[in-house]
């Protein structure tokens, strides 16, 4: 038996939105002709979709911004939580402050969405949850173990959810990203991109599209049987870990 679902415009809500990898998740679902609104903290949101403020590290801000989308595309169908930061240096020299900014953004903000996202999901009885982790938090890196914490904390939060909220057809799964050519990889070396390009496979730094793809069809009909997987789109650096 297959699971049932509107062939209507859903209701789709992307996080961190209005650049690189999330931006271009926002773009690829208004091309499909889905309802988009897409959380930023200072505006930027790409044309068609509907641009709500939002800062997921204050739960207040994430009730309200879902209310806001509640409105005006009705309940959330599809969750992408695509907001995040970095704050890298060395573990003896990282601060505090450093190792709970990056927790709260990528870990505990995916939880405060996931969580508010779910109330919607479960009465509608489908749904689509989908967490960008990132190589990283599947290999390590260091310099970067605050962000690897909260990257491969996603892959843990995505199956215990899977668990949690299967059984009301709701799939919840982590797409990974190696390198990609974004605003946060720009400020790079040039000595440090050809470094990096010579680990992956493919030989290349990977388009934000290709990350698109790979969350449109998680959030796609075809993809209705898949939950508590996570999907490495990294030119092969990770090699499926």
């Amino acid at each position: 038996m297959t699971e049932e679902r509107p062939t209507a415009a859903r209701s789709v809500l992307v996080t961190g939105g209005n650049r690189g990898i999330g931006r271009a998740i926002a773009m690829a679902f208004i091309a499909q002709g889905d309802k988009v609104a897409v959380t930023t903290r200072n505006g930027g949101a790409p044309e068609g979709a509907l641009d709500v403020r939002c800062d997921v590290t204050d739960p207040e801000a994430v009730d309200a911004a879902f209310a806001t989308v509640e409105e005006a595309h009705g309940p959330v169908e599809v969750l992408v939580a695509s907001a995040g930061v970095t704050d890298d240096t060395l573990i003896l020299r990282m601060s505090e402050e450093a190792w709970g900014n990056v927790i709260e953004t990528n870990l505990t903000g995916s939880f405060r969405l996931a969580k508010r996202a779910a109330k919607g999901m479960l009465r509608l009885r489908r749904g689509r949850i989908i967490f960008i982790s990132s190589v990283v938090g599947l290999l390590g890196s260091a310099g970067q173990v605050n962000y690897a914490a909260s990257k491969a904390g996603l892959v843990g939060m995505a199956r215990s959810l899977s668990r949690e909220l299967g059984s009301r057809s709701i799939t919840t799964n982590v797409v990974a990203p190696g390198f990609i050519d974004t605003d946060m990889t720009a400020v790079l070396s040039d000595e440090q991109r050809q470094g990096i390009k010579a680990q992956v496979p493919l030989g290349r730094y990977g388009d934000p599209t290709e990350i698109a793809s790979a969350v449109t069809w998680l959030a796609s009909e075809g993809a209705a049987y898949v939950t508590g997987a996570v999907i490495p789109v990294d030119g092969g650096l990770g090699m499926g870990h």
